[in-house]
């Protein structure tokens, strides 16, 4: 059996978690105060999830670089093939904050989203 500690993100207290794991999957986590770090802990080890805040290019709009995020946090595991996609991207037309360029992306459920209006 493998330990790891963590330290929880949930709420403002910070708990240090204990983890006690066999390969990948957790089997004990200890030392949360709420159930939402033994949450937190299942999923940190088992499917880290992560919002991805990145840039695209742009043309033709005064900036070289439009900032991004998804909409929602995607599977650590699914970020390289995200990053692919993004990367073939280029915005040549108006944007406002919050509007989706990338619907979907890679199946993950979250779209691709700009964090910057630019005319």
């Amino acid at each position: 059996m493998n330990t790891k500690t963590i330290t929880c993100i949930e709420c403002p207290v910070g708990c240090r978690i204990g983890v006690d794991m066999e390969g990948c999957r957790v089997v004990k986590v200890s030392g949360n105060k709420c159930p939402k770090g033994e949450k937190y802990a299942i999923s940190e080890i088992e499917n880290p999830m992560r919002v991805l805040t990145t840039t695209v290019a742009a043309e033709g709009l005064g900036i070289r670089r439009l900032p991004i995020r998804t909409s929602a946090p995607i599977s650590k595991a699914n970020i390289p093939e995200v990053m692919r996609v993004i990367r073939s991207v280029k915005v040549s037309r108006p944007v406002r904050v919050g509007e989706s360029i990338v619907k979907n992306v890679c199946g993950t459920g979250a779209d691709i989203v700009v964090t910057r209006s630019v005319d």
